[in-house]
Order: C-alpha cells, then structure tokens, then sequence
C-alpha cells in the first residue's frame, strides 16, 4: 500500500489513535503525556536576566498535544499543571506552585489543545504543515505567558518580551525543526504497516 493510499484512511486520526481503544489506553496516555512534560521541565538552563528558564517542557506540551490529539492532549497538561500547583515538584528545575512563569504552562494547556485539532486534520503528515502548527502552538504559549509574566513580576510590556520571548525564539526554532522531523517521518513508518 502506498503512502497516498493509506492516508486518507487516517485522515482525522492522530498517532495515539493507531493504539486499540480504550479508556486505559486513554488514562494512560493522559498520564504518560503528563509525564512526558514534567520530565522534559527537568531539562532546563537559566536565561541571564529572565526568571524563565529555556526548558523541554513546550517541546514536550506540543509534542503530547500533537500525538495525543485535543482531548487527551488538554487533558495530560491540565493534570500537568493541577499536580504542579498541588506540590508535584516538576515544573522546571523541579519547582512547583504558582510562579511568574506560570502563565507560559496555562499558555501549553491551550497549545496542546489547538496543535491537537490541528493534528487531527493532518498538520502532522508533512514538514510543512507540522512547522505551522507549530508556530501556532508556539505563538500561543507566548501570547499567555509574556503578558502573565509582565502581571506577576510588574515589568513592562517591552521588559517582559525582552525577558520572556526574545531569548526563547532561536531554540524554539529548533524545537519546531526537530517536530518537522519526528512526526511526519512518524506517520510514513505508520502508513507502511
């Protein structure tokens, strides 16, 4: 079977949805997603003059949303983020509660959500579109969390982009490059079986 044969018959699927059904397998993935993002948090280094630190966590949130689908991917990050106000000590750097970067995990909630949907109507099958969703998801996340960070810290508005925006673009150009790549190349193994 071809490559443009076996897509359309995926068409409104996302990867997780290649799994037998179930609601374990949902509760699970829910979990894992979760998880997933509170690990790739551990991953993190300091900006110089930002309370934000450059971290995994957004590639790890648009990644959970993007295989996972809205759903289950709003799901795995809302229970990110009730646990980690709850003491769960995996956001980054191994902190928890509410923190002047807090906005930016609010902000993955939505993108996990909206890189879901788009996921299901095929943003996830080529290099193009998946950089895309991408962008959107990340747009999102800075949309949220620059001006919750200007509100919890008092900075200005042009401090808090110069804090919480500016010095996150050049690796999350690469976490969206390193997107284009996994998922697409995902989906071609996917449709060969």
């Amino acid at each position: 079977m071809s490559t443009a044969a076996a897509t359309p018959a995926r068409t409104g699927q996302v990867l997780a949805d290649l799994l037998p059904a179930s609601r374990v397998r949902d509760a699970a993935l829910v979990l894992g997603g979760a998880a997933l993002t509170g690990l790739a948090a551990q991953i993190s280094v300091p900006v110089p003059g930002s309370p934000v630190p450059v971290t995994g966590q957004t590639f790890a949130a648009l990644l959970v949303g993007t295989t996972l689908g809205a759903g289950r991917g709003l799901l795995a990050l809302a229970l990110y983020a009730v646990a980690g106000i709850a003491g769960v000590p995996w956001f980054a750097s191994g902190t928890s509660g509410v923190a002047a970067s807090f906005g930016y995990i609010l902000g993955m909630i939505l993108a996990s959500t909206v890189v879901g949907a788009l996921a299901r109507r095929g943003a996830d099958r080529s290099m193009l579109r998946m950089a895309g969703a991408m962008l959107v998801g990340e747009a999102i996340i800075y949309a949220i969390g620059v001006p919750y960070l200007a509100l919890a810290t008092g900075m200005s508005a042009t401090a808090a982009i110069a804090a919480g925006l500016t010095p996150f673009l050049i690796g999350d150009a690469l976490k969206a490059a390193l997107a284009m790549g996994v998922l697409p190349t995902a989906w071609k193994f996917a449709d060969k079986s």
